[in-house]
């Protein structure tokens, strides 16, 4: 009688994981010890303007995604599966025989300026919250195709896939949207994680458009054999959901030892906020403008979006623009040096949002509210830094309290992970220590949900935490001194609630 198989104990996956300013494609190596990751392919995410309005260029992110599937099964002939997570709320719209109608547009376009009034003035903020349990952002996908309406794209449109699902039907032609992702469209009821077929017909949106929905870890189709042949596969490649929204990945891999925790996914964005599971849909949560997603594994990833980095890469995308040579690490070290909270503003101002000249709207909002205008670059990070703890102090409080969830630990994860002036800055504003690291949680937390899928893991997200405590690289910041009265200062000047 031949013996059973041998569980698999080790497997190799590609994490593609599309962030809002680049892209990279990460090997991830996964047995039951732990994970190794290797950056196989990175590329820029640049934006398009075509006349007056601001596209992502989407078809280059597909090409730069084959470039680093090609390069994984380089290394790893026997690839088992790819993953794909990007940023929220953006969407590509498909005819009746798969092709793109348009380029998709960027959250950060003006088409969206005014519809969310209309919209919230139409069905109600209180019907809105209660059967989606999001924040309202000017960019939601909600008013994004609302904005679409009437225009011959929408009208031939039968199916919308957000990026990573998007991206996932061109590898495949299997279309679906991951549930993680399609939370933050502010069309998903919050209660049954399915598609609101009543909000659906209250904004006059085509319910043909929104497809079947997957989870975290379900099959999503395997490459087609074109692109087998562009990627170099002489096998079939299975493609399986993730968390698909790039923060539903990162939060999965927060290496938490349980559950009173914030954390602060970091980059571009900062989302912070705490996990539960069940939402939250007082009306202090709405006021507060808190969001309710799914998270892997059925949890609710309770947030709220903070402008984040943002404010300083785009100050640091100006100034070299003028010719100034800036070094981002030298940059930091200067600020560290400079007075704290000599100026702070509220970083989620709406004049914040688009891109433009970064460090005039900045100085501008300064001198708006009687405080010294930053003189320098260095200055100007200071408050950029500074504001940007004051906000993350507000929204874990706020998260804290709305919940009912005590947290005794901050941790942050993502790219801001490495910048130790914001984490420290951030560990004094909030009184709490804060656990800095990993920085690649988004791309660990892809690969562990893959590996998990193909039974190289097992257990829930308290297992795979419990595999990255062991195996990760976290570094952690201690208040450095009872400053609460000098931050709650800064908070009340810049307009910022105390949480």
């Amino acid at each position: 009688m031949s013996s059973p198989p041998s569980p698999v104990r080790s497997t190799a996956v590609a994490a593609v994981d599309l962030g809002a300013a680049s892209g990279r494609v990460m090997l991830a190596e996964v047995d039951r010890d732990g994970v190794t990751l290797t950056e196989v392919h990175r590329f820029a995410n640049e934006p398009v303007r075509l006349l007056d309005t601001l596209h992502w260029d989407v078809p280059r992110l597909y090409a730069e995604t084959l470039t680093g599937i090609r390069a994984a099964l380089t290394r790893r002939p026997d690839l088992a599966s790819i993953g794909i997570d990007s940023w929220a709320v953006d969407y590509g719209l498909l005819d009746a025989t798969g092709a793109l109608v348009g380029n998709p547009v960027h959250y950060r376009d003006r088409r969206t300026d005014g519809v969310s009034d209309r919209v919230v003035g139409a069905l109600g903020a209180d019907y809105l919250y209660d059967t989606t349990g999001l924040q309202l952002l000017p960019f939601n996908t909600l008013f994004q195709l609302t904005a679409e309406l009437g225009t011959p794209a929408l009208d031939r449109a039968e199916t919308m896939l957000l990026v990573p699902d998007l991206l996932g039907y061109w590898l495949t032609g299997v279309p679906g949207s991951e549930v993680t992702n399609a939370s933050t469209t502010q069309l998903l009821d919050v209660r049954t994680r399915q598609w609101s077929s009543d909000l659906i017909g209250r904004s006059g949106l085509p319910a043909r458009l929104f497809g079947p929905l997957r989870q975290p870890g379900d099959p999503a189709g395997e490459l087609r054999p074109e692109v087998r042949e562009a990627v170099g596969a002489d096998r079939p490649v299975p493609v399986t959901a993730v968390g698909s929204h790039d923060t539903a990945s990162a939060v999965a891999a927060v290496p938490a030892g349980d559950g009173r925790f914030a954390y602060i996914s970091c980059g571009t964005w900062s989302l912070v906020g705490v996990e539960l599971a069940e939402p939250v849909l007082s009306g202090a949560s709405r006021t507060a403008n808190f969001s309710n997603e799914a998270g892997v594994d059925g949890t609710v990833r309770y947030l709220r979006n903070v402008m984040g980095l943002w404010l300083l890469q785009e100050s640091l995308r100006v100034w070299r623009s003028q010719g100034l040579s800036v070094d981002l690490t030298e940059l930091l070290a200067a600020a560290a040096r400079q007075p704290p909270l000599a100026a702070v503003v509220d970083p989620d101002a709406p004049e914040f949002l688009p891109p433009g000249d970064m460090p005039a709207r900045l100085a501008r909002m300064c001198a708006r509210h009687g405080q010294p205008v930053p003189d320098g670059p260095a200055a100007l990070t200071r408050c950029i830094l500074d504001s940007l703890a004051l906000a993350h102090r507000a929204a874990v409080r706020q998260a804290a309290r709305l919940s009912g969830r005590d947290v005794e630990v901050v941790h942050i994860v993502g790219g801001g992970a490495r910048n130790e002036l914001l984490c420290q800055l951030t560990a004094d504003a909030c009184g709490l220590p804060v656990v800095a690291g990993p920085v690649e949680a988004t791309a660990l937390g892809n690969a562990l949900v893959q590996a998990r899928a193909l039974g190289v893991l097992t257990g829930g997200l308290t297992d795979l935490r419990a595999l990255l405590r062991r195996t990760g690289s976290t570094r952690t910041y201690r208040p450095t001194a009872d400053s609460g009265a000098a931050w709650r200062t800064a908070a009340e000047r810049a307009g910022i609630a105390a949480g």
